[in-house]
């Protein structure tokens, strides 16, 4: 089942505050992030790649953080 996120109008609301509300809904579920990452087809092998690059960067990240 897919579950849609979803906003109800509230009463005296302004339809800019009801907006902001929908795309944090969004940006929390992680829909976003997940089309603009099947919008192309990646290969496992370069899907590990990437996730490998990622843990390094964040390592080196951490390290530099702890040497200051």
């Amino acid at each position: 089942m897919i579950s849609l996120a979803s906003v109800h109008l509230r009463s005296g609301e302004s339809q800019d505050s009801l907006l902001k509300r929908f795309r944090k809904k969004i940006v929390k579920s992680g829909i976003l992030s997940t089309i603009r990452n099947k919008r192309w087809f990646i290969s496992k092998s370069e899907t590990r790649r990437m996730d490998k690059k990622k843990a390094i960067r964040r390592i080196k990240r951490k390290s530099f953080k702890d040497n200051e």
